[in-house]
């Protein structure tokens, strides 16, 4: 995986908001969602004015919110990024790309895959040459594609962003390619083509997308009748650790889901934490980042009762007395 340059610094070697937004790219493809949220949650104190940041930054919220399985908060998204896609000039056709992107996925969570598709093929024409690590289109796309019934033309897209990707020298993008087109390939090509994706990103920083190979190619193992062996057992529950140590609990709860159908009973902790519903999820997850009961509820826009509420259910869930044990419990 290429090396990110060094995020800009203002005075003094304080990141500036070019900086912190880099940094939150970096973050997101590396895997570490939870911290790139905490970088998201100082920025959003003091929101970018320019453009193009404003569009990087809302891109970023989503790609977090929909991790985290919020599509509520995510929706809230569709109009400020809409307002980007109208900008004039180049730093605004840039920064229409990356919100058509956005808008791309945002559709894709909602189930509209027809408007994703569309909003996706915009952000490609407006940024043909976008680094495919951090503007993959193609691959977006195939994804939609492929849930949109339409496989020969997610299979060309997967493959263009693997081509892409190639030449890129980026193994990310590469295994990204490899991942979609494995969506639409034969259970049998698909596991080769997963097997890939995973020798691809070995030894690199790349924890999120791992995860969703591993959990994809571990679906793909149960369908061929493999799943009561212990590698399919050891992929999705390194999954399913990961997931929940950075909050993504729609790929928990798939890996979960795929443990279950193979007798593999949850561990302590984890299986309290599937429990708990969005709303108190979203409380406890402020709580961790240190935000007291009055910000959460700001935050979130519910009274501190509410809040309290939510705490003390979360509490029981999981079986810890105090906010201070709240992180690792969350962490599983």
């Amino acid at each position: 995986m290429a090396l990110a340059p060094t995020p800009p610094t203002a005075a003094g070697g304080a990141l500036t908001t070019a900086g912190r937004l880099q940094q939150v790219g970096v973050l997101l493809r590396t895997g570490r969602v939870r911290d790139a949220a905490g970088v998201l949650a100082v920025l959003a104190a003091a929101p970018p004015t320019a453009t193009g940041e404003r569009a990087t930054l809302l891109a970023a919220r989503v790609e977090v919110l929909l991790g985290r399985g919020d599509l509520t908060t995510a929706a809230t998204l569709v109009g400020p990024l809409l307002d980007l896609v109208t900008v004039p000039g180049p730093s605004g056709q840039a920064a229409a790309a990356v919100a058509h992107h956005a808008l791309g996925d945002l559709a894709a969570a909602a189930g509209d895959l027809d408007s994703s598709v569309e909003h996706l093929t915009r952000a490609g024409a407006l940024a043909p040459d976008a680094d495919p690590e951090q503007l993959p289109w193609r691959a977006s796309q195939a994804l939609a594609l492929a849930r949109a019934r339409r496989p020969q033309e997610a299979a060309r897209q997967a493959r263009a962003h693997l081509r892409v990707g190639r030449a890129a020298g980026s193994a990310y993008a590469v295994a990204q390619g490899l991942r979609a087109l494995a969506t639409v390939s034969t259970t049998g090509e698909g596991r080769l083509l997963l097997e890939e994706a995973r020798e691809t990103l070995a030894g690199g920083p790349a924890a999120r997308l791992s995860a969703q190979v591993d959990t994809d190619l571990a679906g793909l193992l149960v369908l061929s009748g493999e799943g009561s062996s212990p590698r399919v057992v050891r992929l999705l529950r390194a999954a399913e650790t990961y997931a929940a140590d950075q909050g993504l609990w729609p790929l928990r709860q798939r890996a979960r889901r795929l443990l279950d159908l193979v007798g593999a009973s949850a561990e302590g902790r984890s299986e309290a934490l599937a429990a708990l519903t969005l709303a108190e999820r979203r409380v406890a997850e402020l709580a961790v980042q240190g935000l007291s009961n009055r910000e959460i509820a700001t935050a979130l826009v519910v009274t501190v009762k509410a809040v309290e509420w939510h705490l003390s259910r979360v509490y029981r869930k999981v079986q810890i007395t105090s906010r201070r044990e709240l992180a690792g419990a969350l962490m599983g």
